[in-house]
């Protein structure tokens, strides 16, 4: 069952914090737009989570500049736009569109707000994973009226520009989007998916599997996941770094197995997302836990000493996501088993 106290440790009047020093905030490390997106699907799936995705996403709201920009780092009253990208614009929306659908009134209309201001940045986007981003923010629309432009045409651009960068460094030995594998590599493929589902087209389906059967054969080899390092990311035939490995890492994989088995239905996916699950509890090169259940928060990395034993909210956040989804599956097995035994 998701753990909520670190969350509620974290938040303050403005919204999520940075950094924590071990488990205890710090409010000098100031908000990030990427982790207020973050933290707004967290509380768009939690029961009683009204006052939060309102928090967030005003939070979201506020980051908006007056050129139109939308920063990525805000302290002391101050946004920095030397901490901007269009990943961080990415997962925004992508939060946006999540929350467009919410039960709540107040909720669903600010996300629309905020995702109608902001989304015609990605025309331009460049980068692979914010396009990436981008097109999964698109694809988790689910009714787009609202919108003064036609979500298919954009998730057509933005699969084809990502599909792009596939073409160009796809080898016969190299299933890949760029020369390098380095953080969140799994909304690549993921992003791909997604638009597959929506607009039916097989050449994206056909680039997500390729992508992430290479990336799962080089993550798993050893029965368990073993993240990329951060010490140098893995450069196309070199050595694989082990350190440090990060929980956002853990649920990017994870999420990308869960929209490989939504799309394609093959079981081996699922349990490839269980095992990219278990990574925080224990299931990893040193068999440690990065969930601290005395404090309900997750440790920040694996290192090659052990674990970054402070507990920031990108390593809270991605953990929590993970563990609402699989307890809302646990709920919509638990529902089928049992209007199956009363048929």
């Amino acid at each position: 069952m998701p753990d909520f106290r670190h969350l509620a440790r974290m938040t303050d009047d403005t919204g999520m914090l940075q950094f924590s020093k071990l488990h205890h905030p710090d409010p000098q490390s100031g908000y990030t737009l990427d982790d207020n997106a973050r933290a707004l699907m967290v509380a768009l799936f939690m029961e009683e989570g009204r006052e939060l995705a309102l928090k967030y996403a005003r939070q979201l709201e506020n980051a908006r500049r007056i050129n139109g920009s939308w920063s990525n780092f805000w302290l002391n009253g101050e946004y920095s736009p030397s901490f901007d990208s269009e990943d961080s614009v990415g997962r925004a929306l992508l939060a946006c569109a999540s929350g467009s659908s919410s039960i709540w009134n107040e909720v669903r209309d600010l996300c629309k707000s905020v995702f109608t201001s902001n989304w015609p940045r990605v025309i331009s986007f460049e980068s692979p994973r914010g396009i990436a981003y981008a097109l999964l923010a698109f694809s988790r629309l689910e009714k787009a009226e609202w919108l003064p432009v036609s979500r298919n045409s954009i998730i057509i651009l933005l699969a084809d520009r990502l599909l792009s960068f596939y073409k160009r460094f796809r080898t016969r030995q190299w299933f890949w989007f760029e020369q390098q594998m380095s953080y969140c590599n799994g909304i690549l493929p993921q992003s791909l998916f997604a638009a597959f589902l929506v607009s039916g087209k097989r050449k994206y389906l056909k680039a997500a599997r390729e992508s992430l059967d290479f990336l799962n054969s080089i993550l798993f080899q050893k029965g368990y996941l073993n993240i990329i390092g951060n010490q140098g990311w893995y450069q196309r035939g070199q050595i694989l770094p082990l350190f440090d490995q990060q929980p956002v890492d853990a649920a990017s994989i994870y999420f990308a197995c869960l929209e490989a088995h939504s799309a394609l239905g093959v079981s081996s996916y699922l349990q490839t997302a269980q095992l990219a699950h278990l990574w925080f509890r224990g299931r990893n090169i040193h068999s440690l836990w990065l969930y601290d259940r005395e404090s309900g928060g997750c440790y920040d990395a694996l290192t090659a000493a052990g674990v970054n034993l402070n507990q920031g909210a990108e390593s809270l956040l991605s953990l929590l996501l993970c563990d609402l989804r699989a307890e809302i599956m646990t709920r919509e097995n638990v529902s089928k088993t049992w209007a199956s035994s009363s048929s």
